[in-house]
């Protein structure tokens, strides 16, 4: 179960520091202990931001309610 969210955390810092996170990983230049260490905070931070995410699409579903309906949209990112 992952942590709860931590007063003050947004979704961009979240994301920044996962992405510090796997570049750490990602370099190899660390003891094992400190490897699992660092690991285990990605994990945690991963699972907030899937949470974040969740809790955004929830709502965009929530703006897009017709009547009693809920019709959602998938995304469509604009640079494809």
């Amino acid at each position: 179960m992952p942590s709860e969210t931590p007063p003050g955390w947004n979704f961009e810092q979240g994301l920044s520091d996962l992405e510090t996170v796997v570049k750490e990983l990602e370099s190899g230049d660390l003891p094992l202990e400190k490897a699992i260490e660092i690991f285990e905070r990605g994990v945690t931070l991963s699972d907030r931001c899937r949470k974040e995410l969740e809790d955004a699409e929830t709502r965009v579903e929530i703006l897009l309610k017709r009547g009693d309906k809920i019709e959602a949209e998938p995304f469509k990112p604009t640079n494809e």
